[in-house]
């Protein structure tokens, strides 16, 4: 991954806050350390229970972790008692709980990201210097109240850190991918409105339920977020499974000597990251997919193959043939029904197709022309075919939008679609 400035930006600003946390908190002494210890252990068990390879990555492989280190972040009482805590120790008993609950996933090779854990340690500080100020002078309680408006600027806090933890995670990815950060930043507020909004909710049903009832309220709210997070571990499980499934299909066509080897993979991941660039939305992607790896399925019903399997220089009315074909075929598998839509329009005139079809046809296009060569004049020569074609065959925002992906080296490069 490349670092770029926005990325030691990043870290640096963890690592000193880290260091002033650790420093102020060894110096003055643990304010309250039963809530301390209590917080500590919740997030340091949220960091043991992650499972980093069946989580998409850069998205909260620890949910329970991140809730115990925002819910301690935004705790004001604790059995109706005013709590002393403040920024600085907050920072300090996340990062060691966080690293205590690391060192096994070390152990075995499989650590978090760095940028992971400054990213969690400058959100959890963005919440608690926008709180914890605030409380501990009593401007938050004359102002606001314990009622209704309480909840409401605890939404509010809520959205903000959503915000900052997404920018967070956009910079590191787009160090990774050298895609935009417009549409990384989009990627990351889409994010937040799964595991990301049921790990802000317990979080702050945690610090609400902790001010009345004592800590004992911990381990009964952990509870709904520790089924949500097993419930998404089998999701995950079962979507990888399924795109295993079609993976091997798609096979089919190499193995039955149609398609070039790897054409179809190439397809794919060249595909989803035309989709990324065009903001697509992870939904669509997954549909994307699919229907990339399926999109010569048709030509296993041919009785005479097509030459090198390269249906980009093929008549109209062969192309459509073999892509109603194809989505016959996907229908009988069981996939979802926007993805046999795909395959069977993908050579259909652009104006007429799904987005989707738009890219799978013109990187289909793309990788027959180059004929699997990476040498540089292959794809420029490929891409002005492509751009002479934009007239009726592609869309020239789609034909762009993969020149742009090839010129950062997106057919080396591409990141998977996370399951979902």
């Amino acid at each position: 991954m490349r670092t770029t400035p926005a990325v030691w930006t990043v870290r640096g600003a963890a690592a000193v806050l880290t260091v002033a946390g650790l420093a102020h908190t060894l110096w003055n002494g643990v304010a309250e350390p039963g809530a301390a210890l209590a917080f500590g252990a919740l997030i340091t068990i949220g960091e043991l229970a992650r499972r980093d390879r069946q989580d998409p990555p850069g998205r909260h492989p620890a949910p329970l972790g991140s809730a115990g280190a925002l819910a301690y972040a935004l705790l004001g009482q604790s059995a109706g008692q005013p709590t002393r805590h403040g920024v600085l120790q907050i920072v300090a008993v996340v990062v060691a709980a966080a690293l205590a609950g690391i060192v096994p996933h070390i152990a075995r090779g499989r650590g978090p990201a760095v940028d992971h854990l400054s990213r969690r340690v400058l959100t959890v500080a963005f919440a608690a210097a926008c709180f914890q100020p605030l409380y501990n002078s009593g401007r938050l309680e004359e102002r606001v109240g314990q009622g209704p408006y309480l909840v409401l600027f605890l939404l509010l806090l809520l959205g903000l850190t959503a915000l900052c933890d997404a920018v967070l995670a956009a910079a590191p990815a787009g160090a990774a991918t050298g895609r935009p950060y417009g549409p990384l930043l989009r990627d990351e507020l889409r994010a937040q409105l799964g595991i990301g909004s049921a790990i802000c909710a317990t979080g702050v049903v945690m610090a609400l339920g902790a001010a009345v009832a004592g800590l004992w309220a911990l381990p009964v709210f952990s509870v709904p977020l520790l089924l949500t997070q097993l419930s998404l571990h089998r999701i995950i499980a079962i979507r990888t499974t399924y795109r295993q499934t079609i993976t091997s299909l798609a096979r089919a066509t190499e193995i039955a000597g149609c398609t070039r080897p790897g054409h179809s993979r190439r397809v794919a991941a060249l595909s989803c990251a035309v989709g990324r660039e065009l903001g697509l939305s992870e939904r669509e992607l997954t549909v994307l997919e699919y229907a990339a790896l399926m999109h010569d399925i048709g030509q296993l019903s041919l009785v005479d193959p097509v030459p090198d399997g390269a249906t980009a220089g093929l008549p109209g009315a062969q192309a459509r043939r073999i892509a109603e074909l194809g989505g016959e075929v996907a229908r009988q598998t069981g996939v979802p029904a926007e993805v046999a839509v795909v395959v069977e329009r993908q050579a259909d005139p652009y104006r007429e197709q799904p987005t989707s079809a738009r890219i799978v046809r013109t990187v289909n296009a793309y990788d027959d022309l180059v004929g699997g060569s990476r040498h540089p004049g292959g794809s420029l020569a490929a891409l002005e075919r492509l751009r002479l074609g934009t007239g009726h065959d592609y869309q020239p925002e789609v034909v762009e939008c993969l020149a742009r992906v090839l010129a950062r080296g997106g057919r080396d490069r591409v990141v998977p679609v996370p399951p979902g």
